[in-house]
């Protein structure tokens, strides 16, 4: 467990974190920024543990938690391919609650998951964000995150096509 500051701390999820996890994803997808419409997710707890608990016991995948005081602030999941040509790469899928939004939860996620990754000898790192989303662009890119593409009318949101942009970092 690595304490980023006196009041957060980052680790891997573990399965009685889920019902928490929920919680913010939830929130999250509120947002109107990620890849499921607010409400649109259906993931029970139970589900969730076995998801936590698979990511987790690859060598190359981690389900990471922000906390303070037993609160849960955000998450990021990073899932490494397993394929031989593609298992030195990972995708990434992150989510931080409203009201922790702004508050350094997403760079310290990604600064511990970015350090974790290279401990485990990934070398690519991959997302996807909504164009628009230009709080989350910007953090990718102050990740050292580079735009390679832009996946045209990717998404449907309120009846309009949106792009996504591909992002990847290297290790």
């Amino acid at each position: 467990m690595d304490t980023v500051d006196e009041k957060m701390t980052i680790k891997k999820a573990n399965e009685s974190d889920a019902s928490q996890i929920l919680a913010v994803m939830k929130d999250a997808e509120q947002s109107g920024y990620m890849l499921y419409a607010p409400d649109e997710r259906n993931l029970a707890p139970a589900s969730l543990c076995k998801l936590i608990q698979s990511i987790n016991q690859s060598p190359t995948s981690g389900f990471f938690i922000a906390e303070h005081d037993d609160e849960i602030l955000g998450y990021l999941l990073l899932k490494a391919e397993t394929l031989s040509r593609t298992s030195h790469r990972a995708q990434i899928a992150v989510g931080v609650h409203s009201k922790s939004r702004g508050k350094g939860i997403g760079t310290a996620l990604f600064d511990y998951m970015i350090q974790w990754a290279k401990e485990s000898q990934l070398h690519r790192l991959e997302l996807t964000v909504i164009e628009h989303n230009e709080q989350a662009v910007h953090l990718y890119k102050k990740m050292g995150f580079e735009v390679e593409g832009v996946k045209r009318n990717s998404l449907l949101i309120d009846g309009h096509y949106v792009n996504e942009l591909y992002m990847s970092k290297l290790l």
